[in-house]
């Protein structure tokens, strides 16, 4: 069993190593076959390698002839190209040549031309020389023989030319000037009357109030004694109270309240209405009643102004200002309700203002109050319209308006245009028809004062005040004054007038030169 399988097993070893052997004889076949396969790979490869290399080679070369082939026909285009380009610039050369040429004989002929000219102005002035010499000597001979002829040599000749063409140009300017003047002063004249006009006839009222009296209608005669009391004590109590005279007389159903101060005359007649339909009439009951129409005259007072001061568009006024502006109500200037006076300036200053594009609120305010001293000026000492001022600065008022009312009376000099409006309101207000009553005799007096100062003036023959006092007419000699002195005069008594006479509005001078020639025939 052990000899077999030691016999198995050299067999099967000898069977291995005979298998080994085989195996590594196939494989080293198999390795030749494959390395012969990849050399004949190799020699088509570099086979196939060099005949590419020998086309690539080839197409080189081919392509190498045709850009040499097209670079000589770009060289030769170009080198054409610029053998043209210099012909073109040998001809331009040429042709410049030949211009210059031709303009260097035009200079040459010019510059002989201009040395010929030369020569003949070098005459010429030689020539002129001569005459201006010549001419010299016989201006000087006929200046002597003029100054012996009119016995003035020349300077004195031209002063007195000189002085002649003066006064002839200052009468010329003096011409211009007046025809200037006038002028502008038609076209002024002409749109301020325009808005005056307008103004004035939109707020035309009849206010003027009674001077010294109030009527009071009583139901009977019987009443009458009632008034006078026992013994007269309820009038004389009427009388302490109020501070008027009640005037009891023949007059049928009616008494008579006598005073100068509208204020009191208004507290006497509304006390004695009130004690009158009370029917209690005595002491005590008369002094009762004065002091509640006190308060109620106080009060209707202070709404009259605050009704104004709505009308104006107004507002933001101190209340303290309100009841001194109230207090104007029973104030008159010339029989003029100065409240009702200040209302019409406020609108007639507001509609002027407007027109002119100014402060409308400004100018309506500064007219209401400036008036406003008359409510103190028998209180305190001065010109109400320096009261009024103060009394406005009192209460808060702008610098506007406290120029405004301090200047309508050109007391001060304004400084707003406004301030001249609130003046010229105030004056045509004041000045309209039917605004005032003037006394007799200070209005005569008014006319004598101004023909007076218009006979006064040099040269003046008549002198008329026409038109209430509105113009001053004068008639000078005609053989005294001038058209030029005529014009200076009217000026001349214009600002006369304004130094030494008060009156409302303006006055208008007239001066009146009239030229006569008679001549006749024998």
């Amino acid at each position: 069993m052990s000899t077999s399988l030691v016999m198995y097993i050299l067999m099967a070893v000898v069977g291995a190593g005979a298998g080994i052997g085989v195996y590594e004889l196939i494989r080293r076949m198999s390795d030749g076959a494959k390395r012969a396969q990849l050399e004949d790979q190799a020699r088509q490869l570099t086979q196939n390698a060099q005949r590419e290399a020998e086309n690539i080679v080839r197409e080189a070369k081919l392509e190498s002839k045709d850009l040499v082939f097209q670079s000589k026909a770009e060289l030769e285009k170009e080198q054409k190209a610029r053998l043209a380009e210099l012909s073109t610039a040998e001809r331009r050369l040429v042709q410049r040549e030949e211009t210059i040429d031709k303009r260097s004989a035009a200079i040459d002929k010019r510059d002989g031309e201009a040395q010929k000219r030369e020569l003949d102005l070098t005459k010429r002035e030689e020539k002129l020389g001569a005459k201006e010499v010549a001419c010299a000597q016989a201006e000087r001979d006929h200046r002597e023989a003029l100054e012996r002829v009119a016995g003035l040599t020349a300077d004195e000749a031209r002063k007195q030319l000189l002085l002649g063409m003066e006064s002839q140009a200052r009468l010329e300017a003096a011409g211009i000037a007046k025809r200037t003047l006038e002028e502008a002063r038609e076209n002024a004249e002409r749109e301020a009357r325009e808005i005056i006009t307008g103004s004035i006839q939109r707020v035309v009222r009849d206010y003027v109030s009674e001077s010294t009296i109030s009527v009071v209608p009583i139901p009977n005669d019987a009443m009458k004694g009632r008034i006078i009391g026992r013994e007269g004590r309820n009038i004389r109590a009427i009388e302490a109270a109020t501070g008027i005279d009640l005037i009891i007389d023949e007059t049928p159903e009616a008494v008579i309240i006598s005073g100068f101060d509208p204020l009191r005359r208004e507290i006497a007649k509304v006390s004695l209405e009130r004690l009158m339909q009370d029917g209690r009439i005595h002491p005590t009951r008369i002094e009762e009643i004065v002091e509640k129409v006190k308060v109620e005259i106080d009060k209707l007072m202070y709404e009259e102004a605050e009704k104004i001061i709505f009308e104006l568009g107004l507002s933001d006024f101190h209340p303290e200002l309100i009841k001194v502006l109230g207090r104007l109500k029973y104030r008159t200037s010339y029989g003029q309700n100065n409240l009702y006076h200040a209302r019409e300036a406020a609108y007639i200053c507001g509609m002027m203002a407007s027109e002119l594009g100014l402060d409308v609120r400004l100018a309506r305010r500064g007219a209401l109050l400036h008036d406003i001293g008359k409510a103190v000026s028998h209180e305190e000492e001065g010109p109400h319209a320096m009261l009024g001022a103060e009394i406005a600065k009192k209460y808060g008022e702008s610098e506007k308006i406290v120029n405004a009312i301090a200047a309508h009376h050109e007391q001060v000099e304004p400084i707003c245009p406004e301030s001249v409006l609130v003046a010229a309101a105030e004056a045509l207000s004041a000045a309209r028809p039917g605004a005032r009553r003037e006394a007799l005799e200070s209005y005569v007096k008014r006319l004598e004062k101004l023909e007076s100062l218009a006979h006064a003036q040099k040269g003046v023959q008549k002198a008329y005040a026409i038109q209430a006092g509105r113009e001053i007419r004068v008639i000078v000699r005609q053989e005294d004054v001038t058209d030029t002195e005529s014009f200076q005069l009217s000026r001349d008594l214009a600002k006369k007038i304004e130094q030494e006479l008060t009156y409302p509005g303006q006055i208008k001078v007239t001066v009146i030169r009239e030229s006569r020639y008679i001549e006749y025939a024998k």
